[in-house]
């Protein structure tokens, strides 16, 4: 759909600001700031703000996350290698998963294990419910 071109000006703000006035005249004194109120004073609601617990869903199948917690749920584990593998991601970008996603979103338990060869290898913790004092994710 095209709209038909119109050869008006377009209007603008003709009508003088407070304290921008063009007329001459007294000057209006400078505003003072404000003080901020202490936050003693403030009205409170009453509700406080509570930690959400992290929701049991499981992923779609066929995504990123299904693969890395297929991978994770396995008794060995999964490398970084085959993480970076399964999901194309740079290796960053998986652990951040592993921080922030599996462990604060999906509130499961990660363990990190370094390897004999110095292989880094993770794994979802079975023993452990999801949920409370999750806040360090990678152990």
């Amino acid at each position: 759909m095209t709209f038909p071109v119109i050869d008006e000006p377009t209007r603008t703000r003709t009508t003088p600001r407070a304290n921008h006035s063009s007329k001459p005249g007294p000057a209006s004194p400078p505003r003072r700031a404000r003080r901020a109120k202490p936050k003693a004073d403030l009205p409170t609601t009453g509700k406080a703000r509570v930690r959400r617990e992290p929701k049991p869903v499981s992923p779609r199948p066929g995504t990123k996350t299904a693969k890395v917690l297929a991978l994770l749920k396995r008794p060995q584990g999964a490398s970084l290698k085959q993480l970076l593998n399964a999901t194309g991601w740079q290796p960053h970008s998986i652990r951040g998963f592993l921080s922030g996603t599996v462990g604060r979103k999906l509130g499961l338990k990660i363990s990190s294990i370094k390897t004999e060869s110095g292989e880094r290898r993770y794994a979802v913790k079975p023993d452990l419910a999801p949920g409370k004092g999750s806040s360090g994710a990678l152990n």
